[in-house]
This record gives structure tokens, sequence and C-alpha cells, in this order.
């Protein structure tokens, strides 16, 4: 019978489940950026997702992009939270 002390077996599921988890891609379509002040609103709504690593936003093109860890949040948490911000949105490209 082989015996695995606990700390190593711990130290392998967590590199395995960091190794499962991938960096994602989106691009949503932002309605109702009007003005000046709204790309940087739907910066940080996007930004303030747990998971989220970066967002990029455009006014001119009135897009969203945004990386972030798959294993902490999804498209539709991206989508939900630009809603609840008075920007609705719908994924445009992943």
């Amino acid at each position: 019978m082989i015996r695995i002390p606990i700390a190593a077996l711990t130290f392998v599921m967590l590199a395995t489940t960091s190794a499962a988890a991938a960096e994602r891609t989106v691009t949503l379509a932002v309605e109702n950026m009007t003005c000046a002040a709204c790309p940087y609103m739907v910066k940080q709504t996007l930004a303030a997702v747990p998971g989220v690593r970066d967002v990029q936003v455009s006014y001119e093109t009135k897009t969203a992009v945004v990386i972030f860890d798959d294993q902490k949040t999804g498209p539709d948490a991206l989508t939900d939270a630009t809603f609840d911000m008075g920007y609705p949105s719908e994924i445009k490209s992943q």
C-alpha cells in the first residue's frame, strides 16, 4: 500500500485545479453609452466582477473586451453586471 502525505496530495489537487482554470476573452456589445463618462462606468462595473483580469471599453465602437478566469466568472455574469448598471450588453464574440 502506498501512502501519500496529506500535504503532497493537497498540493497536487491545487495544482490540478489551477491548471484547469482557463483565461478567456469575450467582446460585449454595450448599449446606452452616450457620453464620455459611460466607458469609465462600464469598465469599473466589469472590473468589479470576481475573476475579471482586464477590461478595455471603447466608446466609439460601443464594445467592451473582457479577459477573465472562466473558473470564477462567465459571460452571463458580465452581461448581468452591465445590465444592472443601466448598460445592457450582449456577447459580440468569444
